[in-house]
């Protein structure tokens, strides 16, 4: 019983970080490691703060296209 059960933890765990890696929604999570791994003294910005500046920088690319949405 308890060995079904550990499996089954560990099936939901492996669902939830290929959903997460698959949607980026880990990105602000590795942004935070690395930001405190090099430099630790530096801000950290809210998950909002993040958010906004993934998204001006990936509308200024013009690699990216136009996005009208």
């Amino acid at each position: 019983m308890r060995s079904a059960l550990n499996h089954a933890v560990r099936a939901a765990r492996g669902v939830r970080w290929y959903v997460r890696e698959l949607t980026d929604e880990s990105a602000y999570d590795r942004y935070v490691a690395h930001l405190r791994a090099e430099r630790a003294d530096a801000d950290v910005p809210s998950r909002r703060e993040f958010e906004r500046m993934r998204t001006d920088r990936q509308e200024a690319d013009p690699r990216q296209g136009f996005r009208c949405c």
